[in-house]
């Protein structure tokens, strides 16, 4: 990963102004993963080359999400097109799309007996349609071998090409999950191909289309408790049904550092403010990710 001027200079302003970290607090500490079905899924990723979200972003709640046996399959290969602040996915060109992939990931869900699946991606900006007939097929054939398992597709925001959304709808999944990641005034630093409003546009095309919404983003990166809030308004207002907001931990030194440790009682403050807005459903925790408690989001009418 390597962060552009404008992050360089974040971070290093991050770095002089805020005071000293301290240890990491208790609730930030997980147990190394292990179980049978955890094994499982491990095995078979390996098996069929595929590669998981879960793995790539070095999710704390691998663990947990694997024994209850559900996934986040990342599609479209393990490069990244974009250079966001906060990401540890390899950036780079991609190779030429693998289009036997969407089987195998199909395959995989049914060897697994997955109940719900989660299918995100990185960014392939150089592609007419940024991967989205691929997202459009893997939901597709887990759709044939899989009827009754819940999908949600976690997708980036094709640069706002509604011909890209279409092709989304041909094969509509059951939640349609799109970050924000960061409030409105880090956007340049932590997302900096990103616009804030356009993602926001997406959501809103989305739940116009009769998708149930999902976003989400982490905390303790620079932002401020106002602007979560203002951005969990915006997001309510623009048809978002579900969030999750958790702890920006940094993944290697050379990514834009952590700015706090958020608290248990302001995780809290989030939630129960989220859900006064008319939400149907938040989660809210130092370790929440975006497809943690997934499959019961599946379940929220």
């Amino acid at each position: 990963m390597k962060i552009n001027q404008h992050q360089k200079a974040f971070k290093e302003i991050v770095e002089q102004s805020r005071p000293p970290l301290g240890k990491r607090p208790e609730w930030l500490k997980v147990r190394l993963p292990s179980g049978q079905n955890y094994k499982d899924v491990y095995q078979l990723m390996r098996e069929n080359k595929l590669n998981t979200v879960c793995e790539e972003a070095k999710c704390p709640n691998i663990a947990e999400c694997w024994n209850r046996r559900t996934a986040t399959f990342m599609i479209l290969g393990d490069t990244c097109t974009r250079s966001c602040g906060f990401c540890n996915v390899k950036l780079g060109l991609p190779k030429k799309l693998d289009l036997d992939e969407p089987r195998r990931v199909a395959e995989s869900v049914a060897k697994l007996n997955l109940r719900h699946v989660v299918i995100t991606s990185v960014n392939r900006d150089e592609l007419y349609d940024g991967g989205a007939s691929i997202f459009s097929e893997t939901v597709k054939l887990i759709r044939q071998k899989m009827p009754l398992t819940t999908i949600e597709i976690l997708i980036p925001d094709f640069k706002g090409e509604e011909h890209a959304f279409e092709i989304i709808m041909k094969n509509p999944p059951d939640i349609l999950n799109h970050n924000l990641e960061t409030v409105k005034r880090l956007y340049h630093a932590v997302r900096p191909q990103a616009k804030y409003e356009r993602s926001l546009r997406l959501i809103q095309w989305f739940k116009r289309r009769g998708l149930r919404t999902k976003s989400g983003i982490m905390v303790g990166i620079g932002e401020t408790n106002t602007e979560v809030f203002e951005l969990m308004n915006d997001l309510f207002s623009y048809g978002c049904d579900i969030m999750t907001i958790g702890q920006y931990l940094q993944p290697t030194k050379n990514h834009l550092p952590v700015d706090r440790y958020v608290t248990l009682n302001e995780f809290k403050e989030f939630k129960e403010y989220g859900l006064r807005l008319g939400f149907k459903a938040v989660e809210s925790a130092p370790l929440v990710r975006s497809s943690y408690h997934a499959d019961k989001h599946a379940e929220v009418i």
